[in-house]
């Protein structure tokens, strides 16, 4: 029963590293989960305050991932029409990945951008851009958090499944 547990935290820690590249999925939540798994089902336990903490910035970067996109849109001059933009390509990208993901959210904000500044191409693709930092910047945040809670909890996870 034990192995069982080990291999479901390891694999939500997997899932929690490819859903901090792929959108829509919550990669350090997973991550986060795969670590409460190893904490309540195995006999490694993790200190309350690092479980606590852990938790805090998961959730933090949860916020912070779906506010980086609007935040570069609006940093970039763009406005409400760039935002939706940005959103309606985020999810037609889901549709198509893996190119889909990272084009259509700057697709959407360069129409939605060009629609809100009256045909200006060289401001709609600067704000563009910005929706694309943003996307980026919230990717690398959670890649960082999600391998840091993997290599974490590796070793935790092989000194049990090796005991």
């Amino acid at each position: 029963m034990s192995i069982l547990i080990l291999i479901i935290a390891f694999i939500l820690l997997t899932l929690g590293f490819i859903g901090s590249i792929i959108p829509g999925l919550p990669g350090p939540a997973f991550s986060y989960i795969g670590i409460l798994i190893i904490h309540f089902f195995t006999e490694y336990q993790f200190s309350t305050p690092v479980l606590f903490i852990i938790g805090i910035i998961v959730f933090l970067i949860f916020v912070l991932d779906y506010s980086l996109q609007a935040m570069g849109v609006k940093k970039y001059g763009g406005g409400k029409k760039a935002t939706i933009g940005t959103f309606v390509g985020l999810f037609i990208g889901f549709l198509s990945p893996p190119f889909g993901i990272l084009l259509c959210p700057f697709i959407g904000a360069f129409i939605g951008a060009y629609m809100e500044v009256k045909n200006d191409k060289t401001r709609a693709l600067r704000i563009a851009f910005g929706s694309f930092l943003g996307f980026i910047s919230g990717t690398i945040i959670k890649l960082c958090l999600s391998t840091g809670l993997l290599f974490f909890s590796a070793d935790h996870i092989i000194r049990l499944f090796f005991k």
